[in-house]
């Protein structure tokens, strides 16, 4: 999409990838996939929010390719004995393991802070 395109709204592709402006349906992008740039710091924090009380900790700040995430999720999972899951490049681990976490990850070599409560 040129940076000068008026198109506001349009049902007529769905929804459009924000990289290349083809559609989502139409397959992978010709544009190599591109990983989040933040301050290099991996930031572990705890949220009980819309979870009915149960606590987990969420790890960001990553910049992985998809394939190296799943295999530090799966370890970070093996480490602490809890089930987790990865959204939208946030690693979630069930339960308050934040030290746990936060040793692991400086082993891996990675700068941590404990962010929240």
């Amino acid at each position: 999409m040129s940076k000068n395109s008026r198109l506001v709204y349009s049902t007529e592709t769905g929804k459009l990838c924000p990289l290349c402006s083809k559609a989502y349906h139409a397959g992978k992008c010709d544009i190599p996939e591109t990983l989040a740039t933040g301050d290099g710091i991996v930031r572990i924090m705890r949220e009980t929010k819309g979870r009915k009380g149960k606590g987990v900790c969420l790890i960001t700040g990553l910049t992985l390719p998809e394939n190296e995430l799943n295999t530090l999720a799966k370890r970070l999972k093996q480490v602490c004995g809890s089930g987790g899951a990865i959204r939208d490049g946030i690693i979630e681990i069930q339960g308050d393991h934040r030290e746990k976490l936060k040793a692991e990850l400086e082993k891996l070599g990675h700068k941590v802070k404990l962010a929240g409560g």
